[in-house]
């Protein structure tokens, strides 16, 4: 039977070479069937705005919205461990609206941890809401809640002064006590060297093969959402036309009077 991995885990292994698997997932059927695999963690990701909500971005997902998809997902993979997005508005006006909305989060949807994202301009609030008993999964590189202040969603860290930058950004994490952090559309290279300089796994996403994880959208995954598919993305299935088509024969078949069929139906009990 699975078991939960635990975060001392995750960064106790890191140093026996353990790959770590991460996807994403918004609702509880998609959890179901993560908890029959061998992936250890699940991201409820802000991510929902854009495959789930249809929001042009991340940003204007609420943490309502948050708490709502993480509970689902809780209560149908028990064993898996649950990271919820702090998202856009929630943890940058101030420390204690920070730990405010992290315990929320914690509370209300019962995730085994939360994640946010930015680099040395966070560490003094992830150290805070690590202090406060909150467990923090950190996110450097294409910060997606800040895509438009980037210039859209692009690859970071391409000169060696925006690489530094990144390693100072990870290293910051690391030392506000960050158990993990997610680094997003960066050079492999740069990646590598984070990952070798620091303590805590790293989980990437279009960061390389040299991180201590991998992450993907599940809906990207299994080729469900189409309107964008990202250079880093590796398709595993083609899930979307099966559904298109599965549709379209049901429209058939009620059409031409196919379905129900007698099968399908019900008829009334003879009296004797």
């Amino acid at each position: 039977m699975k078991k939960k991995i635990t975060i001392p885990q995750l960064q106790s292994e890191k140093k026996g070479g353990r790959k770590f698997r991460m996807v994403t997932a918004y609702d509880y059927l998609f959890a179901t069937m993560i908890e029959e695999t061998d992936i250890e963690l699940i991201l409820v990701g802000d991510s929902l705005g854009m495959v789930v909500l249809g929001y042009d971005s991340t940003v204007p997902v609420t943490l309502n919205d948050m708490i709502h998809h993480c509970r689902p997902v809780v209560r149908g993979a028990p064993s898996t461990l649950i990271i919820g997005d702090m998202p856009f508005g929630t943890y940058n006006v101030s420390i204690a609206d920070a730990i405010g909305n992290g315990n929320r989060l914690m509370k209300e949807a019962m995730v085994d941890a939360i994640k946010l994202e930015g680099g040395q301009e966070v560490a003094e609030t992830i150290s805070a809401l690590v202090k406060a008993g909150i467990p923090v999964m950190g996110h450097i590189g294409l910060t997606p809640q800040r895509a438009s202040q980037l210039g859209g969603f692009k690859v970071q860290g391409k000169t060696e002064e925006a690489k530094e930058s990144l390693l100072q950004d990870a290293l910051a994490l690391e030392e506000a006590g960050a158990f993990a952090i997610v680094i997003e559309c960066v050079p492999y290279d740069i990646a590598q060297k984070i990952t070798e300089n620091l303590q805590i796994p790293t989980i990437g996403i279009g960061a390389g093969p040299y991180c201590d994880g991998q992450v993907l959208v599940i809906q990207d995954l299994v080729g469900l959402y189409d309107r964008f598919v990202p250079k880093f993305v590796k398709q595993y299935g083609q899930v979307r036309p099966l559904i298109t088509n599965a549709l379209n024969d049901f429209a058939r078949d009620v059409q031409e009077g196919a379905f129900p069929g007698p099968e399908h139906s019900f008829g009334m009990e003879s009296k004797k």
